[in-house]
């Protein structure tokens, strides 16, 4: 596949990584697949890729396709999402997901009730009551603080997920308190938006801030307005992904034209490579 990106933009991605990728097999239609992702991204000399399901743990297709796709640089990392298919809010799967070496844990995505509320998303195939964080007393539920200790065990990443930002932010505060390696998901989509102020706030304290080319894909926030975002946090607090693949958007072109907008908005060379090579290893490698 031919891409189009800047002679710049070229030598800034290697050795980057995009922490947020669906490739195939899914039960959506994907793009890609974990062995072509890999095998693409090593050509261009990046670090890793995240593989991320919403319904299905990734540890064990990260490390089949380490072991066979052929890559001389590029790492895939496996992952879990704690919707209904795997359980819910289940330390079991948390801990299988780190067992069989996966990297990051996300809170329920599609399946929390927050993201529910909105309708089903494009893929979704069956009916099911959405996940909450608070119990009825409108505190966390002692099983988030199980799965937060297991994320600590293997020094895990914690994803936040979709959950209402209620329940984000005392999410949040539980897993700094704990001393987890936390990020905040896709703050600027529309289901899960954090202002920009409470973004800053998370990040001062220790949080990473996920920023996703997908959401300048698909027109819910600006360019203008995501790189504005990205220089009021300061690079290093910023991890940087691209959520594809579906539709047209190909993860790989997305990562590159996440690069080449920044070049354009007068990021620095050394400014992308803490946001896409840096903050990233330190998150994912052990």
């Amino acid at each position: 596949m031919e891409y189009k990106f800047s002679d710049k933009a070229r030598k800034l991605i290697e050795g980057g990584y995009d922490v947020h990728v669906h490739p195939g097999p899914a039960h959506f239609t994907r793009n890609t697949d974990d062995f072509e992702l890999v095998q693409r991204a090593d050509a261009l000399g990046m670090a890793g890729v995240v593989i991320k399901s919403h319904y299905d743990p990734t540890g064990a297709r990260a490390r089949i396709a380490n072991k066979y796709a052929g890559a001389k640089r590029t790492k895939a990392y496996g992952a879990v999402a704690l919707n209904w298919p795997v359980g819910g809010l289940n330390p079991y799967a948390v801990e299988c997901n780190f067992k069989m070496g996966g990297s990051i844990c996300w809170m329920p995505t599609r399946d929390t009730h927050n993201c529910l509320q909105y309708g089903d998303m494009s893929g979704d195939f069956f009916s099911r009551p959405g996940i909450r964080a608070f119990n009825e007393e409108g505190r966390l539920k002692p099983e988030i603080y199980d799965i937060l200790d297991i994320i600590k065990k293997y020094d895990g990443v914690l994803g936040t997920g979709h959950f209402y930002l209620d329940e984000t932010l005392a999410l949040c505060d539980a897993a700094l308190d704990m001393g987890v390696k936390t990020v905040l998901t896709h703050p600027e989509w529309n289901r899960t938006q954090v202002p920009l102020e409470l973004q800053i706030q998370l990040s001062q304290r220790g949080v990473y801030i996920e920023k996703l080319w997908s959401n300048v894909y698909d027109n819910t926030v600006s360019p203008e307005y995501f790189a504005y975002t990205m220089r009021e946090l300061g690079p290093e607090h910023v991890v940087m992904g691209t959520d594809g693949a579906w539709g047209d958007f190909d993860p790989i072109q997305g990562i590159m034209d996440f690069v080449d907008a920044l070049i354009g908005f007068g990021f620095s060379d050394d400014e992308i490579h803490v946001m896409l090579c840096e903050t990233a290893g330190k998150l994912l490698e052990k």
